[in-house]
């Protein structure tokens, strides 16, 4: 199994986004909690069209 930029992006953006949810809510700021909420979200859209891109190959390649 292979892995492309959009999986390894896309998970890394998810977690910094955990990140800055999670010192959102511990230090009262909803603004950071929001954009740590979003970021989060973006990642993961992210991380799944790399997912789709890897399933896709893997189609092509399989006959």
């Amino acid at each position: 199994m292979s892995i492309n930029k959009d999986q390894v992006k896309g998970r890394v953006e998810e977690a910094k986004g955990r990140l800055k949810e999670i010192v959102g809510k511990v230090v009262g700021n909803k603004d950071l909690e929001a954009e740590g909420n979003i970021q989060k979200h973006d990642g993961a859209v992210q991380a799944s069209v790399g997912d789709a891109k890897e399933h896709s190959a893997k189609k092509v390649k399989t006959p």
